[in-house]
């Protein structure tokens, strides 16, 4: 004979109370296995996404067509030169002899250089205007900054060829070249024009976007983050350098990035005080030459079809160098950004 198993039954329960909570069980778990609902898309949304996206493969489909234009029209000089012409230091048209690395080396030198020199007085004055100038001047001083960002590069020019270049040639190379000209780097003649003068104007062209976009950066400080060292007791220069610059790394590696991008490609200015002489020196105060203000002197007189196609492959080297740089940049900065919130 087969018993019954009794039935147990909750006391002091109601069976509505039962039910409600057997229903809200199956309420929180169909929350927590929502199911995928698929948005439909309208004609605008459609419309909107296709447009930003033609934009967007405009700009690369327009660096693609450059760089095509530029790769077919100095195809001969690539053919006919070879690898030879960035590693060639004799440049004679007349000869048909062409080599860029003069070119290029004054280039990358002159650009590392302005870039060191205004770096440093860049980040110091973003400092300045976010940390330590009072509010009264802060507004008035950073837009002079920025003002100097939008004077055109023949003005820079004019202006250092008329007045920097006097001033290089009689104060600053006489004393340099009396008690360091035994060195490599001060050897030559007090010209006023060549590197060293070149260095400097494109270290005051560069110096406001290094200046303007650093002090953005460090101004999005959360001011929690100063306020918290400073409560540590910690000074305001401890503040700045543990804290400010650290937290704002990312955003000042790629001002000095930008910075450099404009120095490599800058041509009136440094056309106007470098020499332009197609030699290879260490010397600050040796003439030298860069891509641009090749390209710029030359192009005019290129009558042949070789010289023509050899400034053109310089013009592609040169865009080269740009696509390096702010890929590079990209990279840094993200590496950086990832380490920082790591």
């Amino acid at each position: 004979m087969q018993l019954e198993r009794p039935q147990t039954r909750t006391y002091g329960q109601p069976e509505g109370l039962l039910h409600l909570e057997k229903h809200t069980a199956e309420a929180g778990a169909t929350q927590r296995a929502p199911r995928s609902v698929s948005i439909p898309q309208n004609t605008g949304d459609r419309i909107f996404s296709l447009l930003t996206m033609g934009f967007a493969a405009s700009v690369l489909a327009a660096l693609g067509l450059m760089l095509g234009i530029l790769f077919y029209q100095g195809w001969l000089s690539i053919h006919t030169n070879g690898f030879s012409f960035i590693t060639g230091t004799t440049w004679a048209p007349a000869a048909n002899l062409y080599g860029a690395a003069p070119s290029i080396l004054g280039t990358l030198y002159t650009s590392a250089l302005a870039l060191i020199l205004a770096g440093i007085v860049g980040v110091f004055v973003s400092i300045f205007l976010t940390e330590i100038a009072p509010l009264r001047i802060r507004f008035t001083l950073g837009l002079l900054v920025e003002l100097l960002g939008a004077v055109p590069s023949i003005v820079y020019g004019l202006w250092a060829f008329l007045v920097l270049v006097p001033i290089v040639r009689q104060y600053i190379q006489p004393p340099l070249v009396d008690h360091f000209g035994n060195t490599p780097f001060f050897s030559g003649y007090p010209l006023g024009l060549g590197i060293f003068t070149a260095t400097l104007i494109l270290a005051v062209m560069i110096l406001p976007t290094i200046a303007a976009i650093s002090r953005d950066v460090i101004a999005a400080v959360p001011n929690q983050q100063r306020e918290a060292m400073l409560a540590l007791g910690a000074t305001r220069w401890e503040t700045t350098w543990k804290v400010i610059i650290p937290y704002a790394r990312s955003g000042i590696i790629g001002a000095l990035l930008l910075g450099l991008g404009r120095a490599v490609g800058e041509t009136m200015a440094v056309t106007m005080v470098i020499g332009n002489n197609q030699s290879i020196s260490p010397s600050l105060f040796g003439l030298s030459t860069t891509m641009p203000a090749t390209i710029v002197n030359q192009f005019t007189e290129a009558t042949g079809a070789l010289y023509r196609s050899s400034l053109i492959e310089i013009a592609l080297i040169l865009m080269g160098v740009t696509v390096i740089l702010n890929a590079a940049a990209r990279l840094l900065v993200w590496s950086v950004t990832r380490k920082f919130k790591v």
